[in-house]
């Protein structure tokens, strides 16, 4: 399962100042439990201050696409809506499907998705892409 966990902390901005910042990050565990723990110890090397879990939801994916080039620090939210023909009634049905592309504009991400979904035998039409929140992906260790 996929969460998506938002957190809140202060950083110093480029004035020099302190302010409030909320980020979202997503990442993949058993439960909500294990995301929480999981989550926090992700960014507990990377705080030196106080910080707040704020947020953690289910997050539906259905494919994630990644990145190797070292300019896609963006994620875009993919719906596809696969399709397929009905044997009986002979109409179309329409199964929409999450995805999630790393990219860094939304050009290559609308590529990227492209060649993710290269391999798909089945027709599917893309319903829309759009960027989003998340920082970061962090996989579960299966060490």
């Amino acid at each position: 399962m996929w969460f998506t966990c938002k957190i809140k902390y202060d950083k110093v901005g480029e004035e020099g100042l302190m302010t409030k910042v909320q980020e979202t990050y997503m990442l993949d565990a058993l439960s909500f439990t294990e995301a929480e723990k999981r989550f926090i110890e992700e960014m507990e090397p990377y705080m030196s201050g106080e910080f707040e879990v704020t947020d953690i939801k289910k997050t539906k994916v259905s494919e994630l696409f990644e990145s190797e080039d070292s300019l896609a620090d963006k994620w875009y939210k993919a719906n596809v809506a696969l399709i397929t023909i009905d044997e009986k009634t002979a109409k179309e049905k329409r199964t929409n499907c999450p995805m999630f592309v790393q990219a860094a504009n939304i050009n290559d991400a609308l590529s990227n998705l492209l060649k993710g979904m290269a391999g798909t035998l089945g027709d599917y039409v893309i319903t829309s892409l759009a960027e989003t929140p998340i920082m970061e992906v962090f996989h579960a260790d299966l060490s």
